[in-house]
């Protein structure tokens, strides 16, 4: 399976290798995007390092910015200070005390009844008066409540005294009795009972019960998602010391990273701009693929500025109720402007901002976008609030939120060409140990369409490669050996081969390796490989483009469309049969001879026409025809005859090096990988005519010479 730099997604269940798309494609040069071919993998990806230069140092000159924001606005008091910090703390105090006299109170109140109820026992009134008919009645209580409560007679072996109660009847006898002393005697009184302990114990279940809800509601409010709070934002907000990232840290985005330089020393030194006239942008859009480093750069921003930062993403103002999105958005706003000058960014802004369609509605979605509108019109930029947005999809973006005076300015974070991607993984080796062997050139030139996730990434695997074998610094070997664990995953060791197998996939791969020799136009092949890979590739070839290329021609579109149909003419030339294993290079070679058809206007067929659109740019490039169906059908038949007339051509190349073509293949069978330079040494001794001989091991034999006596 031919490989080139960029990688794709494998198909599952592709027995002969990863799965690859066309390149992402954009313009002429699109497929110089697509350099790294069959090993699968992810288009590259991550935040973009940083300008070596770097910083705005010497900015501050001793003023603090917020100055003079907050002289221009002499109402603005809202800045935390100790004296509120000191109330607050007296309110909280004042607030415990209550709360633990409260608990106090109805503890006592607790432990009170729960010693009643332990030595008070109930008794019918029969029993009572017979108690005082045998005389162990000490005391009789009538209570104003209907009860009577009875003490009996003590005992000396008694601890705890008992006492009883009885339901009070209407007997007027008993009281006569009591007067006469028909029972001895015995001590009766009257009581007006309290209520107050038995409101207490009655209240006690509904104040744990509210006390319950409350403590949730209080928690939900924190949280922002709370009935008493589900309107607040729940931004994230970094003061001045915690974002702890400047513009040193970004790399790889020159151009994205002067545009918003400007508005950062705008927040620095706004009486400079104010004196002609200028105004703080609204807003800036950070626009470009996943992993390019829009988030990054946004903080960088607000590092560089020293103002507060506030980061949402715009999936946190989605709720199912409706209002709660517009709610959050105006409490972000009011917040904002408490803490001005500061800077507001919301990631992936296309959650909220997508188009308005009648046809298919959302009443929150629409609604919260509504607001964002009127938020971003309604603010005052003199007071310092900046709006930083980022997003992979601006083609869904509503039309009304990209106008100058809500977004002012977009920024493209795209993916770094070679010299970027050289300082992308000067970043990311800081602090990393390796040794002499590392070229970082060679791996930016062999990462083409790489993006500051992927770079980084590669940096990290090889650190953990090198300590895996017992080294203490990085070699070259183990960078690009992270270079393929990151495209094609790691060797599948536990994946053997049948004989058969292993040489049709060594035949398969060096026929793509050997057509890209014998093409002046094809780049030059790096490494060769038949070792099974995690992510499903059973072989790929590795080739590194000799410079960086932002155009492409006819004559190189045709010779990749060459190179990725020489696997399966060398298989069918060697084998008479066909495998599944050409799947991924059929998908990848259809995709390029139709773009070269319906896009680029390198067809004689449709001439110059343009029949073919790519949607969602920076989400891998879905393309979309443009036509009628008898033109599909004219174009389905174009890129059919292009890709037979590219078939035909690597046949005859491969049938025409036979003996080149065994010979490596031999090699590559016994050895499993080859490097480039192998493949070219042997590709030149045989085509001189030199014999070569080797062993099972796959290492040349001297041929013996002959000396004549």
């Amino acid at each position: 399976m031919e490989n080139n730099q960029n990688p794709q997604e494998p198909q599952n269940g592709n027995p002969q290798g990863p799965q690859n798309r066309e390149p992402q494609n954009r313009g002429p040069q699109g497929p110089q995007n697509g350099q790294y071919g069959n090993s699968p993998g992810g288009q590259f990806g991550n935040q973009g390092p940083q300008d070596p230069q770097g910083g705005y140092n010497g900015w501050f000159g001793g003023q603090d910015p917020k100055d003079f924001f907050h002289r221009n606005n002499p109402n603005q008091s809202n800045r935390p200070n100790p004296e509120n910090d000191k109330k607050k703390n007296n309110k909280r105090t004042i607030i415990g005390m209550i709360v633990a006299a409260v608990l106090i109170f109805l503890v006592m109140g607790i432990i009170e009844s729960i010693y009643e109820s332990a030595t008070t026992k109930e008794i019918t009134y029969n029993e009572f008066v017979e108690m005082l008919e045998d005389g162990k009645v000490e005391k009789v209580e009538f209570s104003s409540s209907g009860m009577i409560k009875i003490t009996p007679e003590t005992d000396q072996n008694t601890v705890v005294a008992i006492t009883y109660t009885t339901a009070q009847l209407n007997d007027e006898e008993l009281i006569q009795d009591l007067k006469d002393g028909k029972y001895g005697d015995v001590t009766y009184v009257g009581k007006i009972e309290s209520t107050r302990n038995s409101i207490l114990v009655s209240l006690i279940p509904f104040i744990i019960i509210y006390g319950f809800f409350f403590w949730i509601f209080r928690k939900m409010t924190k949280s922002g998602g709370g009935v008493m709070g589900v309107g607040k934002s729940n931004a994230k907000i970094y003061v001045e010391k915690e974002t702890g990232v400047t513009f040193k840290d970004v790399a790889g985005q020159d151009e994205a990273k002067e545009s918003v330089k400007e508005l950062v020393d705008f927040l620095h030194y706004p009486e400079k701009y104010a004196k002609v006239g200028a105004k703080l942008p609204k807003g800036a859009l950070l626009v470009g693929p996943p992993g390019t480093g829009k988030t990054l750069l946004a903080k960088a921003v607000a590092g560089e500025a020293k103002v507060p930062f506030f980061s949402l993403s715009g999936s946190d103002f989605v709720e199912m109720f409706v209002g709660v999105g517009a709610s959050r958005v105006r409490d972000l706003f009011k917040q904002a402007q408490k803490e001005a000058p500061c800077i507001v960014f919301i990631d992936e802004i296309d959650a909220i901002g997508k188009s308005r369609d009648s046809a298919m509605g959302n009443d929150e979605r629409e609604q919260t976008l509504n607001q964002l509108l009127s938020e971003m019109d309604g603010f005052d930029s003199s007071k310092g609030v900046l709006i930083l947005a980022a997003t992979n999809r601006p083609e869904v973006l509503d039309p009304a939120l990209l106008r100058p005076g809500r977004f002012d300015r977009r920024v493209i974070v795209d993916k770094p060409d070679y010299r970027g991607r050289l300082d992308v993984l000067k970043v990311h080796s800081r602090g990393v140990r390796m040794d002499e062997s590392v070229d970082l050139e060679a791996i930016a030139m062999a990462t083409s369409g790489a993006v500051g996730s992927d770079l980084a990434n590669m940096i990290n695997e090889a650190a953990i490669l090198a300590v895996q074998k017992g080294r203490q610094a990085i070699s070259q070997a183990d960078l690009f050996e992270s270079v393929e664990v990151v495209i094609a995953g790691k060797e599948k060791k536990d994946r053997i081969l049948s004989k058969e197998e292993k040489k049709i996939v060594s035949y398969h791969e060096v026929g793509h390796a050997l057509v890209t020799a014998l093409q002046k136009d094809a780049e030059p092949v790096q490494k060769i490989t038949i070792v099974p890979r995690t992510m499903g590739s059973l072989g790929y070839v590795m080739t590194v483009p000799e410079e960086e290329k932002y155009l492409m021609t006819k004559k190189e579109l045709h010779a990749r469309l060459v190179t990725l149909l020489g696997g399966r003419a060398s298989e069918e030339l060697n084998f008479d049969s066909i495998t599944t294993g050409a799947s991924n290079d059929l998908e990848k070679a259809t995709d390029l001879a139709r773009a070269m058809v319906t896009r680029y206007g390198m067809s004689d067929a449709l001439g110059l026409a343009c029949v073919e659109n790519v949607e969602h740019e920076y989400l891998g490039g879905k393309a979309r025809l443009n036509c009628s169906e008898t033109t599909a059908a004219e174009i389905d038949a174009e890129v059919r005859r292009v890709l037979n007339e590219c078939y035909e051509e690597a046949k005859k190349m491969l049938s025409d090096n036979g003996a080149i073509l065994d010979k490596i293949a031999e090699f590559l069978y016994k050895r499993e990988t080859i490097t480039g330079a192998e493949f070219m040494d042997i590709f030149h001794r045989v085509q001189a005519g030199e014999e070569i001989l080797m062993d099972e091991a796959g290492q040349f034999i001297e041929k013996p010479v002959v000396t004549e006596e």
